[in-house]
Protein backbone atom coordinates (compact mmCIF):
# COMPACT_ATOMS: atom_id res chain seq x y z
CA UNK A 1 0.00 0.00 0.00
CA UNK A 2 1.85 3.65 -0.84
CA UNK A 3 2.32 5.91 1.93
CA UNK A 4 2.91 9.62 1.12
CA UNK A 5 4.91 11.31 2.92
CA UNK A 6 3.90 14.85 3.89
CA UNK A 7 6.86 15.81 5.56
CA UNK A 8 10.08 15.11 7.54
CA UNK A 9 10.78 14.52 11.13
CA UNK A 10 13.33 16.41 12.93
CA UNK A 11 16.01 13.70 15.13
CA UNK A 12 18.33 14.53 17.14
CA UNK A 13 21.98 13.90 16.24
CA UNK A 14 25.04 12.97 17.90
CA UNK A 15 28.81 14.67 17.49
CA UNK A 16 30.70 17.63 18.32
CA UNK A 17 28.06 20.64 16.27
CA UNK A 18 24.38 20.97 15.83
CA UNK A 19 23.44 18.71 12.53
CA UNK A 20 20.26 18.58 11.24
CA UNK A 21 18.77 15.03 9.99
CA UNK A 22 15.67 15.07 8.41
CA UNK A 23 14.36 11.65 8.04
CA UNK A 24 11.57 11.04 5.53
CA UNK A 25 11.75 7.39 5.90
CA UNK A 26 12.39 5.19 8.90
CA UNK A 27 11.64 4.18 12.66
CA UNK A 28 10.54 8.05 13.75
CA UNK A 29 8.72 9.37 10.48
CA UNK A 30 6.81 6.88 8.96
CA UNK A 31 7.28 3.69 11.30
CA UNK A 32 9.62 1.84 8.64
CA UNK A 33 11.78 -0.05 10.39
CA UNK A 34 12.90 -2.17 7.13
CA UNK A 35 14.99 1.21 5.83
CA UNK A 36 15.31 4.47 6.84
CA UNK A 37 15.87 7.61 4.17
CA UNK A 38 17.15 10.89 5.65
CA UNK A 39 18.20 13.97 4.41
CA UNK A 40 22.08 15.34 6.42
CA UNK A 41 23.03 18.88 6.85
CA UNK A 42 26.56 19.07 9.03
CA UNK A 43 28.44 21.95 9.62
CA UNK A 44 32.04 22.92 9.39
CA UNK A 45 34.14 20.87 11.68
CA UNK A 46 31.10 18.37 12.75
CA UNK A 47 32.44 15.20 14.15
CA UNK A 48 30.30 12.30 15.18
CA UNK A 49 31.71 9.20 17.39
CA UNK A 50 32.81 6.30 16.05
CA UNK A 51 30.09 3.62 15.26
CA UNK A 52 30.23 -0.03 14.28
CA UNK A 53 25.93 -0.24 13.20
CA UNK A 54 23.90 -2.97 12.54
CA UNK A 55 22.85 -1.93 9.39
CA UNK A 56 24.18 -1.06 5.67
CA UNK A 57 24.53 2.33 4.78
CA UNK A 58 24.80 4.27 1.52
CA UNK A 59 25.21 7.95 1.89
CA UNK A 60 24.72 10.46 -1.41
CA UNK A 61 26.80 13.58 -1.15
CA UNK A 62 24.71 16.66 -2.16
CA UNK A 63 26.82 19.69 -1.31
CA UNK A 64 30.04 19.81 0.21
CA UNK A 65 32.72 17.34 1.32
CA UNK A 66 32.00 14.51 3.90
CA UNK A 67 34.93 12.36 5.94
CA UNK A 68 34.05 8.60 6.18
CA UNK A 69 36.97 6.98 8.28
CA UNK A 70 36.70 3.13 8.47
CA UNK A 71 39.71 1.23 10.43
CA UNK A 72 41.41 0.54 7.02
CA UNK A 73 40.98 4.00 5.11
CA UNK A 74 39.85 7.29 4.75
CA UNK A 75 37.36 8.45 2.15
CA UNK A 76 36.74 12.25 1.02
CA UNK A 77 33.46 11.81 -0.79
CA UNK A 78 32.94 15.25 -2.31
CA UNK A 79 29.16 16.48 -4.09
CA UNK A 80 27.99 13.97 -6.78
CA UNK A 81 29.85 11.00 -5.33
CA UNK A 82 28.32 7.98 -2.81
CA UNK A 83 30.30 5.95 -0.22
CA UNK A 84 28.38 2.59 1.24
CA UNK A 85 29.82 1.25 4.78
CA UNK A 86 28.56 -2.07 5.90
CA UNK A 87 27.11 -3.33 9.12
CA UNK A 88 29.51 -4.58 11.70
CA UNK A 89 32.15 -2.41 9.83
CA UNK A 90 33.47 0.62 12.63
CA UNK A 91 32.98 4.10 10.53
CA UNK A 92 32.97 7.16 12.00
CA UNK A 93 31.67 10.44 10.09
CA UNK A 94 32.80 14.29 9.93
CA UNK A 95 32.86 17.74 7.99
CA UNK A 96 35.95 18.92 8.01
CA UNK A 97 35.96 21.89 5.34
CA UNK A 98 34.34 24.93 5.33
CA UNK A 99 30.64 25.03 4.13
CA UNK A 100 29.69 21.32 5.80
CA UNK A 101 28.01 19.05 3.98
CA UNK A 102 24.67 18.25 3.00
CA UNK A 103 24.03 14.39 2.04
CA UNK A 104 21.47 11.52 1.97
CA UNK A 105 21.42 8.75 3.79
CA UNK A 106 19.68 5.21 3.30
CA UNK A 107 20.57 2.86 5.89
CA UNK A 108 19.12 -0.72 5.64
CA UNK A 109 17.51 -2.34 7.86
CA UNK A 110 16.80 1.35 9.91
CA UNK A 111 18.71 3.46 11.73
CA UNK A 112 18.03 2.94 15.31
CA UNK A 113 19.99 4.49 19.25
CA UNK A 114 19.79 0.74 19.83
CA UNK A 115 21.76 -0.49 16.94
CA UNK A 116 24.34 2.40 15.54
CA UNK A 117 26.61 1.21 18.73
CA UNK A 118 28.64 4.27 18.95
CA UNK A 119 31.85 4.44 20.78
CA UNK A 120 31.80 5.33 24.21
Amino acid sequence: MAQFIDKPTLVEAAGTKPKIIKEYIGNVNSKTPGVSLAHMTSPEGWEEPGQTPEFDEYTLVLQGMLNVETKEETFEVSAGQAVITSKGEWVRYSTPRAGGAQYIAVCLPAFTPDTVHRDA
